[in-house]
């Protein structure tokens, strides 16, 4: 049997440029690693995306495969969603699953896939009522949302600390969930 695969998400927010050591973190702890994206944040990484694929061994996906198209990635054993924007947390608590990475992580909720998701949002956007909602609801489905103490806290808008994003944070509840330790 091969290593534990984990499915890493990311979203547009500026600790998404961070993911490259982020994967090689998760491989060093023993992980193969299948990055997808929100379509912007693909964007924002199209540059690096050769790099990141060969890191991988996978390609980045941002799409929904074709119908009778064979999958390219294996089937996750785990899946963190990190950084999450607002709009993702909320689109996946309520099952709107207009990208892929979203699309994802709701149909894992059924299939019984451990998940972390970490949200990076601005103070601001956590006034929205809304947003604790969605974190409720995520947290009720089994999901463990890393926001708050002991996980990602929001600054205000336009004074975010990209470098200061707790990734480790992220990979340790994700092998915390994989060894249900």
């Amino acid at each position: 049997m091969g290593s534990p695969v984990l499915y890493l998400f990311g979203s547009a927010a500026p600790p998404v440029h961070d993911v490259a050591a982020v994967v090689e973190d998760a491989q060093r702890r023993g992980f193969t690693v299948c990055l997808g994206l929100t379509p912007t944040a693909y964007r924002w990484l199209g540059d690096r995306l050769p790099d990141l694929q060969e890191v991988t061994g996978y390609p980045v996906r941002s799409e929904y495969k074709l119908p009778g198209q064979r999958d390219v990635w294996p089937k996750a054993d785990v899946i963190a969603f990190a950084p999450a924007t607002f709009n993702s947390i909320n689109a996946w608590a309520l099952g709107l699953t207009h990208n892929f990475v979203v699309g994802v992580v709701a149909e894992a909720v059924g299939k019984g896939i451990p998940m972390v998701a970490m949200p990076c949002v601005n103070a601001a956007y956590v006034q929205h009522s809304q947003f604790e909602r969605s974190v409720a609801v995520l947290r009720g489905m089994g999901v463990e949302v890393l926001y708050g103490d002991g996980g990602f806290v929001p600054n205000q808008p336009g004074r975010g600390r990209p470098r200061e994003y707790p990734w480790p944070v992220v990979l340790d509840a994700v092998e915390r969930r994989f060894t249900g330790r």
